[in-house]
């Protein structure tokens, strides 16, 4: 009896231990493998005119499906934290309009960007708030109470890198909801200001080629496009004015509580 009894309990801890760690280490696994596969590299301008004819052919035959499968890539790199999402972006813009393209990449990357918070949340979440101390513990406690106002900021001002904002609301328990719907909205600007960009990259592309004939069949030629040209310096001000805008609501809160207190102590 002592036998079976322990081999329920030795079978229930793998089944726990499955359900919390299998959807990071399957995402892990799979960022390894296409980072082996060189799948980054694929994110080129030279690969994208290559292959921009039959891309558009498979837009005009079956735009549902390719709109589909965009969304799904989209989503997948997103999750697996793959660099090159905003090459991605523009590569949606010219291909589906920027309307069109913007608003796809803005629910994948959301998508994505949840599969990645609910996976961190299983594995590392509990057991990071287990091992917390007492002013991590008040830290998480102050940014879950305004946690849409701190992730609102956290995706309007570029500042921190995307997966690195998709994991730590994770590890202080962020209500998903919340998470969920501050990504979204926080998201909304820059995507569709590549989106625009993309809806116009065939001059950029028409232009490059013009003054570098024959460039495509040259390995030593290479087509560039600055994707970090997109944030300029007025944009980026404009962000961070949101940015700011976002947190007014927990600094007011905390005015009053500090009056409130001050009034009252």
């Amino acid at each position: 009896m002592t036998d079976q009894t322990n081999q329920i309990c030795q079978d229930s801890a793998v089944t726990v231990f499955l359900k919390k760690w299998l959807p990071l280490l399957l995402l892990l696994t799979l960022a390894l493998f296409g980072f082996s596969q060189g799948w980054h590299s694929y994110f080129t301008l030279e690969t994208l005119v290559e292959n921009r004819t039959r891309l558009s052919g498979y837009v005009t035959d079956h735009f549902a499906l390719t709109l589909l499968a965009y969304g799904v890539l989209y989503a997948l790199a997103v999750a697996i934290s793959f660099p090159g999402a905003s090459f991605l972006t523009i590569v949606g813009g010219l291909l589906f309009g920027w309307a069109v393209g913007g608003l796809t990449t803005v629910l994948a990357a959301t998508t994505g960007a949840g599969i990645v918070f609910l996976a961190a949340r299983s594995a590392i979440g509990s057991a990071l708030r287990a091992r917390a101390g007492s002013f991590t513990e008040r830290f998480a406690d102050g940014f879950r109470e305004d946690a849409f106002s701190y992730m609102l900021f956290l995706r309007l001002v570029p500042l921190f890198p995307f997966w690195l904002v998709n994991i730590v609301p994770a590890l202080f328990q962020v209500r998903f909801a919340t998470y969920a719907m501050a990504t979204l909205i926080g998201i909304l600007p820059g995507t569709f200001a590549y989106a625009l960009v993309g809806s116009g990259l065939d001059s950029v592309i028409a232009a490059q080629l013009a003054s570098n004939p024959g460039c495509l069949d040259d390995p030593t030629c290479t087509l560039t496009l600055d994707t970090g040209s997109v944030i300029t310096g007025e944009l980026i001000a404009a962000f961070v004015a949101m940015g700011v805008v976002s947190l007014m609501p927990p600094v007011l809160k905390a005015l009053r509580k500090r009056r409130k207190a001050a009034k009252y102590g």
